[in-house]
């Protein structure tokens, strides 16, 4: 049990643990999803081993790239729409090694 909250000083902030996103082979995975989104469609871009602020410019230039939105969600970034080989041919292009995967 730990303690939260003391008469002389008042709340307690516990520290919450950082959590590590797993490190990947060095492989950038393209993915096309529907499930859960009403039936539209989005490319999920994951294996990128970079901090959310690096994810952040890569989406920045992929939505430029594709002429449409996305964000950047749980350290992957997601692109609307099925822009899967202009993704591919973008990230090729910056060195990355890329593969199309699922349906």
């Amino acid at each position: 049990m730990s303690l939260v909250y003391s008469t002389d000083i008042g709340r307690i902030k516990q520290e919450e643990p950082v959590a590590e996103r797993p490190k990947g082979d060095g492989i950038v995975r393209i993915q096309r999803q529907t499930k859960g989104r009403k039936g539209k469609g989005v490319c999920i871009v994951s294996g990128l081993d970079l901090e959310d602020k690096q994810l952040k410019l890569i989406a920045a230039e992929l939505k430029k790239v594709c002429g449409c939105g996305g964000s950047v969600k749980d350290g992957a970034i997601e692109i609307q729409g099925d822009a899967r080989d202009k993704i591919k041919a973008h990230l090729e292009k910056k060195g990355h090694t890329v593969k199309l995967s699922g349906g």
